[in-house]
């Protein structure tokens, strides 16, 4: 079993690429003084995580052959199926979080079980080695490793959270390798998705159909903004690598494809509120850009068709000129029973003036003045030709034919 899910390297090697470009062209651009203020970032982080990790030694249980020497041979036994040389640290911590994780710290790796975990599958034990598998496939990968270096490339809309969430399919699959039966692999995830003790009576049929469901706008685009693939689509996917089949998933929203090209990633929890405010602030920005253009884009439209059926008119002008000598004083004169020739829906009114001169009202201005396509014939040598200009509307909106 291929323990790397199918988009991690490529989505991987977008995001370092990127990266690369991005920490360069800092370090050029800045004469190296990029590197200072990284430095003074690092030594931050450093503070900041060392603070969990105190924690982590100081109050944690570590898992050891002396202490829970049996989540200690499962710890052991996973790193064998999945490859780990070095076995990690692992510490038992009560928390409020139904999970499991993994963190690194001066070169050195923990994984971290979480007491509510081992409680609640007290009944099938063997389901924490999906946990610890799962952890382990962090390690494994250097998804810990790479975090820092990638993570301009992780900002990136569309990119940055399918990398993460690869990461995680990724993941799943080693805690699947690690797994003795596909009802552990089910138990494990059954338990993050019901709770401790509901899990036990949880339809995991019923729950995989659920996947169905998520193929709508406002599915698409929260699971393609977000860190994590749905649970049910990890259930599934978990089930169906046990089977060694493949799975395919409904395709996600078009549109929910193009919004989300627009939302960079800010990750989850705290990070989903700010994604919610990104998204608001980009569709006040569309709605800005595209109700003027699409407003400019029915006034093209009205003139463009306003244009057509004036030129119709001065067609007649013409032969009118040529065979009387003169100009047309009234549209009667051209054969029209109507003074104007008008179509309210498209919202235009074409009238005939002094000289021949052709007038097509296309509307007002925000003062309340009209608009006007105006056709003026010019007689140069016994030869009649046209003049096509506006009056008091904006050049651009004009027919090309139209100086």
């Amino acid at each position: 079993m291929d323990l790397v899910y199918k988009n991690e390297k490529p989505l991987l090697i977008i995001a370092a690429v990127f990266s690369a470009i991005f920490w360069l062209a800092l370090i050029v651009g800045t004469l190296g003084i990029a590197l200072l203020y990284l430095l003074f970032g690092y030594l931050f982080f450093l503070f900041a995580h060392s603070a969990f990790i105190s924690h982590l030694k100081g109050s944690g249980v570590r898992i050891s052959p002396d202490q829970y020497p049996d989540l200690h041979e499962r710890l052991v036994r996973s790193c064998e199926k999945v490859g780990v040389k070095e076995i990690p640290e692992a510490y038992l911590l009560r928390t409020d979080f139904f999970n499991a994780l993994a963190t690194k710290f001066l070169g050195r790796h923990f994984v971290v079980l979480f007491t509510d975990v081992i409680d609640a599958l007290e009944d099938q034990p063997d389901a924490i080695d999906f946990y610890i598998g799962h952890e382990l496939g962090h390690i494994h990968r250097k998804h810990l490793s790479w975090r820092t270096f990638v993570m301009p490339g992780s900002l990136l809309p569309i990119v940055g959270p399918a990398l993460r969430r690869a990461e995680e399919y990724t993941c799943d699959r080693y805690g699947v390798a690690c797994c003795r039966s596909e009802g552990d692999i089910k138990a494990a995830i059954a338990a993050i998705a019901a709770g401790d003790t509901r899990w036990k009576t949880i339809n995991v049929d019923a729950y995989i159909n659920q996947v169905a469901t998520t193929n709508g706008f406002w599915m698409s685009f929260n699971e393609l903004t977000g860190d994590y693939p749905w649970l049910t689509k990890r259930m599934a996917t978990a089930v169906a690598v046990s089977q060694g089949r493949k799975i395919n998933h409904p395709r996600r929203h078009g549109f929910a494809w193009f919004l989300s090209m627009f939302v960079p990633r800010v990750g989850g929890g705290a990070g989903g509120a700010a994604s919610l405010i990104v998204t608001i602030a980009i569709i006040g920005v569309l709605a800005a850009v595209a109700i003027p253009a699409y407003q400019e884009y029915q006034d093209r439209a009205r003139y463009s068709s306003a244009y057509s059926a004036a030129q119709s008119v001065q067609e007649q002008v013409t032969a009118y000129g040529y065979e009387n000598q003169g100009w047309p004083t009234t549209m009667n004169e051209l054969g029209y029973a109507q003074p104007t020739l008008s179509d309210p829906e498209v919202g235009y009114e074409i009238d005939i003036y002094e000289n021949g001169l052709i007038g097509v009202e296309v509307g007002t201005d925000a003062s309340g003045e009209s608009q006007y396509i105006i056709l003026e014939p010019e007689v140069v040598e016994g030869e009649i030709s046209w003049v096509c200009f506006g009056q008091n509307v904006k050049a651009k909106l004009l027919p090309s034919a139209c100086s």
